[in-house]
């Protein structure tokens, strides 16, 4: 008799465990129900700097709520770009793609797409360079140059980005307006130069650098 009470005790709890089990993944599932929305947007602001620079930069970038105040977004550009300074001359074009994900800090209350975000994003370019000048050492102190033919490099960084979005009157375009601080964690060298213009990263001698994009968007 003991043994079956025992059983039977048994059975109950691993019936109600089960049952609690199955009840919470329901209620995960009923929580986390995404509704497909995207919205997309164009760099303005470095699009039309573009035509007056040396520094030719066109980018865009897809986004999506995904829970709650979490946004998952994509982006992805082209650039051409020069640099000439303390006896360099090189030049480098490519694409770039960055994938990432930044959390709404605060809202409207007519409109949770509007307010101010963080988040980070991993970035890489795949790109062309061409080095027509690198000071060396000449012989006795004298300063010198040389050259390298074009090569195809890749560098990988990490970027976070702090910004906001205000809805244009009651239409569906947005105005994104951020700032990138960025952070080389990785790059191919060209016979041990360190590249001094990655696409997507910006113009620098070191690995820090800092974007800043003024975006006009459209939310489907």
């Amino acid at each position: 008799m003991k043994t079956k009470l025992i059983f039977s005790l048994l059975f109950s709890l691993m019936t109600l465990q089960i049952s609690a089990q199955e009840k919470k993944e329901e209620e995960a599932k009923e929580k986390w129900n995404y509704e497909p929305n995207f919205m997309v947007g164009v760099d303005v602001l470095n699009t039309t700097v573009s035509f007056f620079s040396d520094r030719q930069l066109f980018q865009g970038f897809i986004s999506s709520k995904v829970k709650g105040r979490i946004h998952a977004i994509i982006e992805a550009g082209f650039e051409k770009n020069v640099y000439q300074k303390n006896g360099y001359d090189a030049t480098a074009n490519g694409p770039f793609a960055k994938i990432g994900a930044f959390y709404m800090l605060a809202t409207d209350k007519e409109n949770e797409f509007n307010g101010f975000y963080g988040g980070g994003k991993v970035a890489g370019s795949f790109y062309k360079q061409e080095y027509m000048a690198i000071p060396v050492r000449g012989f006795g102190g004298s300063s010198a140059s040389v050259s390298m033919p074009a090569s195809s490099q890749s560098s990988f960084w990490i970027e976070g980005t702090l910004g906001g979005r205000v809805q244009l009157f009651e239409s569906n375009f947005f105005i994104d307006v951020n700032m990138q601080p960025r952070y080389l964690i990785a790059t191919s060298k060209q016979d041990e130069v360190e590249p001094m213009i990655v696409p997507g990263f910006g113009r620098s001698s070191n690995s820090f650098n800092m974007g800043f994009s003024w975006s006009l968007a459209y939310k489907f």
